[in-house]
């Protein structure tokens, strides 16, 4: 059976989809973008967060590391990991019991995965949900993501596939295909922009939501919007005249850029790609959001 590499599967859901969601975290992402708040899903392998904060000073990990990667912080403080010695093994986080050292990114199953969402089925069935693939990229890990939401479906679950779109055609059809509903990240339309902003051409992306929208699948766009890069007038005006074509695009997400990926950074113990930006004012976001409306879209904020 077919592994996957996933950081995380969050219960209860609310904004990945329709009703109460589980959404499962792909590992792996071929996008750079500046706001990012889940760093830890960019690499493909697995990823050493070290959380001084919750550091108890048991010094238990030291002791678990066969690298001798870990040592006491100045004066007796937080633990310091030497990542240059580190082979990310995991026992210094299986001996952490306070989750200060946690390993971000397992490998599961298809049958993992579907036995952790089997536990939620009253709720999707009550309210409407069902299971989103997020990230990450789920389409970075195309076998994975295929046969995961092909043993979904089988079961009856509503299917999201939450995507930045960054693939083959031909990964993104299949995958679509299994998938009652398409959550589809739309950051920028003009190419330079985002370029600068994520570390890739957006012109595969652009292309794969033509030929998506082409197909009559249900799709929803979600734009992270942040001050001073995709919220001016111009910014607004060609997301909306780009999509506008597109008649099995109905709805439009608003997704307010925030910090959290700030912390998770210095916790890789990465220098942050992350820049400080701000969210548009509430009086922008509305204006945004009257500009969609009157466009003829359905309009959400923050899903």
């Amino acid at each position: 059976m077919t592994t996957g590499t996933i950081f995380d599967i969050k219960r209860f859901a609310v904004h990945d989809g329709p009703g109460v969601r589980t959404t499962v975290f792909f590992k792996g992402c071929p996008l750079h973008c500046l706001w990012c708040h889940n760093p830890e899903g960019i690499a493909a392998g697995l990823d050493l967060l070290v959380r001084s904060s919750r550091c108890a000073r048991c010094y238990s990990c030291i002791p678990a590391c066969p690298r001798k990667a870990i040592s006491k912080g100045p004066k007796r403080g937080p633990v310091v990991v030497d990542r240059a010695k580190c082979d990310l093994c995991g026992k210094c986080a299986e001996a952490c019991m306070y989750e200060a050292l946690v390993m971000a990114g397992r490998k599961v199953t298809v049958a993992d995965v579907v036995a952790e969402v089997e536990r939620d089925r009253i709720f999707y069935e009550q309210s409407g949900g069902g299971v989103t693939l997020s990230g990450g990229e789920p389409l970075a890990q195309p076998s994975f993501c295929r046969e995961l939401l092909t043993e979904l479906k089988a079961r009856g679950f509503h299917t999201a596939l939450d995507t930045s779109g960054l693939a083959s055609w031909e990964t993104l059809a299949s995958c679509a295909e299994k998938s009652d509903l398409i959550l589809y990240d739309l950051k920028l339309i003009d190419d330079r922009k985002h370029r600068e902003t994520t570390g890739v051409s957006n012109a595969p992306i652009l292309a794969n939501l033509k030929k998506l929208a082409g197909r009559k699948k249900a799709v929803a766009v979600r734009i992270p919007l942040m001050a001073g890069v995709n919220d001016g007038p111009s910014d607004v005006r060609a997301a909306i005249e780009f999509l506008k074509p597109f008649p099995s695009v109905k709805t439009v997400g608003l997704l307010r850029y925030h910090k959290g990926g700030q912390e998770k950074y210095r916790n890789l113990g990465q220098a942050p790609c992350f820049k400080i930006y701000d969210p548009p004012s509430d009086e922008r976001v509305g204006e945004i959001r009257q500009a969609f409306a009157d466009a003829g879209f359905h309009v959400r904020i923050g899903g």
